[in-house]
């Protein structure tokens, strides 16, 4: 995300929603809603509500959040399950329990300022979150300190001194605006760093992590200019000339653009490809990690600006053909039935969960995207709205609502990380 109502000084400016209640218990989906009538009722569609919790029971002053991440331990046969709930003066700490409630572990601060931009992916037991604060940089926070049991009664305020295992500074002022992890290298890439005057271009800006402690600057990719988001994987899909390789698929504003990282210190770009509809070339994700066949983006300003597909404003999901790197191709569109601004979409299991702003969790089944490429076989499987003041005329294109989604819990509880409200635990009914 990158504006949103503009303050006098020009960052962006959230209106958090205050006095919002905790709710413990299991509240299904019945009849279109869960939830209780202190809180709102949500609209929902086969996700039923396991918890809700306000971002000022997460620890944070600012009361906004953004992005979400999930980690998972196993010990003796027994797995536990971690979320990682970024918010604008820091990085909150929670476990999912089996009932699916959380319990409040405790928070890291942010390196420097509040940001509304935070970001998080883990490789190994690290968590890497970065910011577009200035003098930020990526924490190196282990996660094993999550397994300490007396968080559970006393949670801690993390030292950003004495508890990060590292911070890395190299970047060109210390502010990235997301970060990405390509486990199978030990590569933490930033994206989005500031300025764009920089030699790297606010491109892809490569850290090695293989020792968290020591993070080390690694090359970076400037030469498709700024990089808004990416995923990055070791390539093993239908195009021969690139198995093995390392592939970066990139996001830039105004393209889809694919890297070629095998040398993060001499990337190539493979291909840089515009396509109808390009308003704010976002973020997207493969289908299936194994075959790279088919890849899905989302465009955040299209039904801002009402474009192309997007006219009427219903979030579209954007269907790319990846079999030959080289020459990508749009094959297709999904349409969701809502209103909304589409953001941070992952794929897990020929499922789409799409984090859609004021439109709350979209889950789109995508399987059957080989035998129709052009979407014609996609629909909704659930969705659960975080957004109620706008339920009444089918959601309205603002920023607001859902940042994003966790969707890789082996339970299949599905963390949404919202703006104004807090952090909701949901999972598909049945």
């Amino acid at each position: 995300m990158r504006v949103q109502v503009a303050s006098a000084d020009g960052p962006p400016v959230w209106v958090p929603a205050i006095g919002m209640k905790p709710i413990a218990e299991f509240t299904p989906c019945v009849g279109g809603y869960a939830g209780t009538a202190v809180n709102n009722t949500y609209s929902c569609n086969n996700l039923d509500l396991y918890s809700f919790t306000p971002h000022a029971n997460l620890g944070s002053e600012d009361l906004i959040g953004n992005d979400v991440w999930g980690w998972a331990h196993t010990s003796d046969g027994v797995t536990r399950e971690f979320g990682l709930v970024a918010q604008m003066d820091g990085t909150a700490f929670v476990e999912v329990l089996s009932t699916g409630q959380i319990a409040y572990l405790g928070r890291l601060p942010t390196q420097s300022v509040s940001s509304i931009w935070r970001d998080i992916k883990v490789i190994g037991t690290y968590a890497y979150i970065g910011s577009e604060a200035v003098g930020h940089g990526i924490q190196v926070f282990n996660l094993l300190k999550l397994l300490d049991a007396s968080l559970v009664a006393n949670p801690k305020t993390f030292s950003i001194d004495t508890d990060v295992t590292a911070v890395y500074e190299g970047l060109p002022v210390g502010a990235s605006h997301n970060v990405v992890a390509h486990a199978d290298k030990n590569l933490i890439i930033a994206v989005g760093s500031v300025p764009r005057t920089d030699i790297c271009g606010s491109g892809l800006i490569f850290v090695d992590v293989t020792d968290p402690a020591s993070p080390q600057s690694a090359g970076c990719a400037g030469a498709d200019g700024y990089v808004h988001d990416a995923q990055c994987l070791t390539y093993y899909g239908p195009h021969a000339a690139y198995n093995g390789t390392d592939v970066c698929y990139s996001f830039n504003e105004n393209s889809f653009t694919i890297y070629d990282i095998t040398d993060p210190f001499e990337p190539v770009i493979i291909s840089t490809t515009g396509y109808y509809g390009v308003s704010y070339s976002h973020q997207g994700w493969v289908i299936d990690e194994k075959n790279q066949m088919y890849l899905l983006l989302n465009d955040e300003y299209d039904e801002v600006s009402s474009r192309g597909w997007a006219e009427d404003q219903r979030s579209v999901t954007y269907i790319w053909d990846i079999s030959d790197l080289e020459h990508p191709v749009l094959t297709g569109h999904y349409k969701s039935p809502a209103v909304a601004i589409d953001h941070n979409l992952y794929v897990h299991h020929g499922l789409a969960y799409e984090s859609n702003y004021n439109s709350g969790l979209r889950i789109v089944n995508v399987s059957s995207v080989a035998e129709d490429p052009t979407g014609g076989g996609f629909y909704e499987a659930a969705f659960f709205d975080v957004h109620p003041e706008d339920d009444d005329i089918n959601g309205i294109a603002e920023f607001g609502g859902a940042w994003s989604v966790y969707p890789y819990f082996e339970s299949g509880y599905l963390l949404v990380n919202t703006l104004e409200r807090g952090l909701f635990v949901v999972k598909l009914s049945g």
